[in-house]
């Protein structure tokens, strides 16, 4: 009866988080960012749940690449790391430990940001075609001038990303770490059982905090949206995928959201993903309260350029070192 019950409790945990990913994209750019920009918004349905349902109607297209199923498998590897993690943080998983610790987290979430650099690297081609002319003409290529696409640009995006933008997130992470003295998901819930949420003392209240920005960091949103910057990269790594790929990647995004926010109550509050647990309802608060105070930010915040973005990552990440430091006070 335990294993039904497991089973029950994982399968049933992760039809609502996927039922409740394909709308956060939709709470958050109609009630929040349309309502603050004073503008009427796509309808509730469209970003995370129409769109993806169009996209699988969409003729399937070949794209110019030299591995076309390893470029449009990209996205759905991607779902897969983030589905992943959400089952590692379950507590019916807690036995697979080299799996279910932080380790086994943040090597999961890494596959997921460097599907980015893959994404932009293989692709070849503008808006998923072959140009319907030899691009090199007589006299307009000088000896020896490296040839580029505008893939490979946000490519060196997504390695600044991978690079910079990711630290704030992974520092916050090892806050409970520190305080609980343990890699474990399943020691790290038990600590907080006993002691209370790691949210509730200042060295949670400040990795909390750095946490938010490495969630709206990873999920690419501004003003830390330098992937897809729209001056010169549209969309950056995900221009060139169409059709079912693209709805792939659509809800990817809306998973994640929601994956990220459970990973935040399961490290700070001591409340992992759980169906037959009634203390899930925090969880699916936090995840709707994650979003909504992301969109709020979003709407008021400009793109910004590397030379923003580098003073407040590293400012991020200075304050999760510091919060890494109260822990031992």
């Amino acid at each position: 009866m335990t294993v039904i019950n497991s089973i029950i409790a994982v399968i049933g945990t992760f039809i609502v988080a996927f039922f409740v990913g394909l709308w956060l994209p939709g709470l958050e750019r109609k009630f929040v960012q349309a309502r603050i920009q004073q503008r009427i918004g796509p309808p509730l349905s469209s970003p995370g749940f129409m769109a993806p349902i169009k996209f699988f109607f969409k003729e399937t297209i070949t794209p110019n690449t030299e591995m076309p199923r390893l470029y449009n498998a990209l996205p759905i590897i991607s779902i897969l790391s983030v589905v992943f993690i959400l089952l590692f943080m379950m507590p019916q998983m807690y036995s697979f430990a080299a799996f279910a610790s932080i380790i086994g987290i943040i090597g999961l979430l890494k596959i997921e940001e460097v599907i980015y650099m893959f994404m932009g690297s293989l692709s070849k081609s503008v808006l998923s075609l072959r140009m319907a002319f030899p691009d090199i003409v007589k006299g307009a290529k000088h000896p020896e001038t490296q040839r580029s696409y505008l893939e490979e640009l946000s490519t060196k995006r997504a390695f600044r990303l991978i690079a910079f933008g990711s630290f704030p997130l992974y520092i916050a992470i090892f806050v409970p770490v520190l305080m609980t003295k343990s890699l474990y998901m399943s020691d790290i819930v038990a600590y907080q059982q006993i002691h209370g949420p790691v949210l509730f003392s200042l060295a949670g209240i400040i990795g909390a905090a750095v946490f938010f920005v490495g969630y709206m960091i990873l999920l690419n949103e501004y003003p830390f949206s330098i992937l897809k910057a729209k001056a010169d990269v549209i969309e950056g790594p995900l221009l060139e995928y169409a059709s079912k790929s693209r709805a792939y990647v659509y809800i990817s995004r809306g998973f994640l959201m929601v994956v990220l926010a459970t990973l935040f109550t399961t490290l700070f509050l001591g409340i992992p993903p759980n169906l037959m647990d009634w203390h899930s309802i925090v969880s699916l608060a936090v995840v709707l309260i994650f979003p909504i105070l992301m969109a709020s930010v979003s709407a008021f915040s400009p793109i910004f350029t590397y030379r923003q973005f580098y003073p407040v990552v590293v400012g991020s990440s200075i304050l999760g070192v510091a919060a890494l430091v109260v822990t031992f006070l």
